[in-house]
């Protein structure tokens, strides 16, 4: 049997059945493009006090390197800040209320910084720099699979140790004796 051509009413039933399914199709795609961009939450902790010369070049840095990356302050990512100024007190203090606000990641400067944050928190992230000896310090497991919640950057790689000397015998070329001072006291790269 031939098809026929549909009746008005066929029609009309046809095209809205269409136009619905084609919104219902739209929701999903109009529903996330409504939704707000996920807020990241980033907190910087540093030793350092705010009013610190080098404090504000490195935030600055920080905040125009994220800025080119597509990251936006305010838009899809939140930074704190938490300032030491070099009061143990107040790191310990800063490092159990960012611990408690769990962040998406901290970004510390210093080994006493991630010393007080692995007090804390053993599940924020954790990127640390300018760190002398993570892996003597226990921070980190291993410096290739550093394993916990913590990673990041040696203040300088062990092999500088050597040239530091090289250097100084180039500096001083009749020296003939060096010596290192250590405290035993100070745990390795926390004083």
């Amino acid at each position: 049997m031939p098809c026929s051509e549909p009746s008005g009413e066929a029609m009309r039933r046809r095209d809205f059945i269409m136009v619905i399914g084609g919104a219902a199709a739209t929701w999903p795609v109009a529903a996330r493009a409504q939704q707000a961009e996920r807020m990241w939450r980033i907190v910087i902790f540093t030793g350092l006090a705010e009013s610190d010369p080098a404090a504000q070049p490195m935030v600055a840095a920080f905040r125009g390197t994220l800025a080119k990356l597509g990251w936006t302050e305010g838009s899809n990512v939140l930074i704190e800040y938490r300032w030491g100024a070099g009061d143990a007190d107040m790191g310990r203090r800063h490092a159990a209320e960012l611990a408690a606000l769990a962040p998406d990641v901290i970004l510390c400067s210093g080994a006493v910084a991630v010393e007080r944050l692995l007090q804390a928190t053993r599940t924020v992230p954790i990127v640390f720099a300018v760190v002398p000896d993570p892996l003597g310090s226990g921070f980190v497991e291993n410096l290739s699979r550093p394993g916990g919640n913590a990673t990041g950057f040696m203040m300088f790689a062990y092999s500088l140790s050597g040239k530091w000397l090289e250097l100084l015998k180039e500096i001083a070329p009749n020296l003939t004796r060096a010596a290192v001072l250590r405290d035993p006291a100070i745990a390795a790269g926390t004083g």
